[in-house]
């Protein structure tokens, strides 16, 4: 699988800015043939960890975690930039490289004690999905893994979102 996606994954210069190398996924997810040998080895590595709760985030995160819960025959729960859930919401504000940003979860959209994997398409440095997992900890999900598809090991993101496990297919 590893050998696939990467050759799947296209390298984009000096996109969003000059001097960054943008890894663009949309091949893997054109790819019928990658996307769904993608799907399959993720549902392979959790089904059986009694998984009930797939969260995904915005927006590209959305595109594993729907497909990949389905697999495993558990909820998705969205997670989203703010003004987009229609129900009470915790909140949570992360740091960005310039300020800061928030994501949110519907209140209720965890139960006490559900396993929860998170799902997110890039680990770069942590701030996002460190965001998320306390999110679902004020839900009371308790979370199994963190797992993406690519990780920007120079980036050390991993570091950040110790003490949980975090599995990720390519390093970069």
């Amino acid at each position: 699988m590893e050998k696939q996606l990467r050759k799947a994954v296209l390298d984009v210069p000096d996109f969003p800015k000059k001097g960054i190398i943008f890894k663009d996924l949309t091949p893997v997810f054109k790819d019928k043939k990658v996307f769904k040998k993608l799907i399959d080895f993720l549902a392979k590595r959790y089904k059986g960890k009694g998984i009930t709760t797939v969260v995904s985030v915005e927006a590209r995160g959305f595109l594993l975690g729907a497909p990949l819960a389905y697999k495993l025959g558990a909820s998705l729960v969205p997670v989203r930039k703010p003004g987009k859930l229609p129900r009470q919401v915790y909140k949570q504000e992360y740091a960005l490289e310039y300020g800061t940003d928030t994501l949110e979860i519907h209140t209720d959209a965890i139960a006490k004690g559900e396993k929860v994997l998170i799902i997110d398409d890039v680990l770069a440095t942590g701030g996002t999905v460190g965001a998320v997992t306390k999110l679902v900890e004020k839900c009371g999900g308790r979370i199994v893994e963190l797992a993406f598809m690519i990780e920007l090991d120079f980036l050390k993101g991993r570091e950040k979102l110790k003490p949980y496990k975090v599995y990720s297919i390519l390093h970069y």
